[in-house]
């Protein structure tokens, strides 16, 4: 019997089966290598600190993955209904909820920490130095940018993102405010330091670009608290926007969210080129909703009747006097305004249009409802034409 070919036989085999395990145990890595740097969205996190682990979560862009270089991060504060420690709260109001709205204006890596609920502040030492360590763990492993790092923050967190900036002065490219201020609410004898605390806060923070948003009716967080800081941030010479919400009262998150110059803002300062910026102060009072057009009323008379999806009612335009109305499927009433002769919108401070539009011979055949959201096109039935 020739023993040569039945050796060479059993190193095939060998070196067969050697082949065959490494192919299986690279097959049983894979997915757990993939699913580390590849899955987007909104992720569940830990982070340790002092002992302490805490739950959170970050969001990567759908089109981030580990070759696509560094991006920009940003790190958001939640308020105060938002505490506990699963994690995921502080992802239902405010910027999550924008991103998950229009996740195409958001291209950042965003840090959401989570405050337990307790005593706990974001202004607290320990919540902060938890907060940072997120945004460091995060920036290190999905290739945040250092130089485009910026902060943002609501309410409770719009607390916390004035006592992170400043304590940390050239950390963050830029930082956006929304309803918040110095003056705790634990701390009400800080008002009696009016004269001198929002100086201290205007010069630490220093130079860094930061956009203030309040509601002018705001009943949990004083107004008064975000005008002291834009006047001492313009009297140290800072960069800074105020935009003051006629009529809204806490929630102003809604609309400076929605906002699709807010991220663009944002974008637009990196920490190599904002110290040649110039100072700059701006204040706008941003109405509850447009002043309406004047209107010849006569021409409602062509809006009247019934508006269809697929056979269902949507809308029935009708009108009293000068005054034109639209009762929706459920039997709900409002006065829509107008905001010229086509366009109308609701004296809510909604951000919703009503919008009519016409055939070729100039008859109304049907209204383009629009929001922040998606848009609809309802027909106007026949027999209303």
């Amino acid at each position: 019997m020739n023993e040569r070919p039945l050796r060479s036989r059993r190193r095939l085999h060998r070196t067969g089966f050697r082949l065959l395990c490494l192919a299986a145990f690279a097959l049983l890595a894979m997915p757990a290598f993939a699913a580390r740097h590849n899955d987007t969205g909104f992720l569940n996190r830990r982070v340790t600190v002092n002992g302490n682990t805490y739950r959170y979560q970050v969001y990567l862009p759908e089109n981030w993955n580990d070759h696509s270089g560094k991006w920009p991060v940003l790190l958001f504060l939640h308020g105060s209904g938002e505490r506990g420690s699963e994690g995921m709260d502080e992802t239902q109001i405010g910027l999550p909820q924008a991103i998950r709205l229009h996740p195409d204006r958001w291209p950042f890596i965003v840090v959401m920490p989570q405050v337990p609920f307790s005593h706990h502040y974001w202004t607290d030492p320990d919540m902060m130095q938890m907060a940072l360590a997120a945004l460091d763990q995060d920036t290190k492993e999905f290739h945040g940018d250092r130089d485009r790092t910026y902060l943002t923050g609501l309410s409770l967190g719009g607390y916390g993102v004035y006592e992170l900036a400043r304590f940390n002065p050239h950390r963050f490219a830029a930082i956006a405010v929304v309803s918040g201020g110095v003056f705790w609410s634990y701390r009400p004898e800080r008002w009696h330091e009016s004269a001198i605390l929002p100086g201290e806060y205007a010069r630490a923070i220093g130079r860094t670009p930061i956009w203030i948003f309040h509601g002018s009716n705001d009943n949990v967080v004083p107004v008064r608290e975000a005008q002291l800081m834009y006047d001492a941030l313009k009297s140290s010479g800072g960069i800074v926007r105020y935009w003051e919400y006629s009529g809204w009262r806490h929630n102003v998150w809604d609309k400076a969210y929605a906002n699709p110059d807010l991220p663009k803002w944002l974008l637009s300062h990196s920490l190599k080129d904002d110290p040649k910026l110039p100072s700059s102060a701006e204040e706008i009072d941003v109405p509850f909703h447009p002043v309406p057009a004047k209107i010849n009323p006569d021409i409602y008379d062509a809006y009247l009747g019934e508006y269809e999806d697929q056979g269902t009612v949507q809308a029935t335009i009708y009108r009293k006097g000068d005054r034109l109305y639209e009762k929706n499927r459920v039997g709900d009433s409002i006065e829509i305004l107008p905001e010229s002769a086509t366009s109308f919108f609701y004296p809510t401070g909604s951000v919703t249009r009503l919008i009519f539009e016409k055939d070729g011979d100039g008859a109304v055949r049907g209204i383009r409802y629009r929001d922040d959201r998606h848009e609809e096109y309802w027909e106007k039935r026949r027999e209303s034409r």
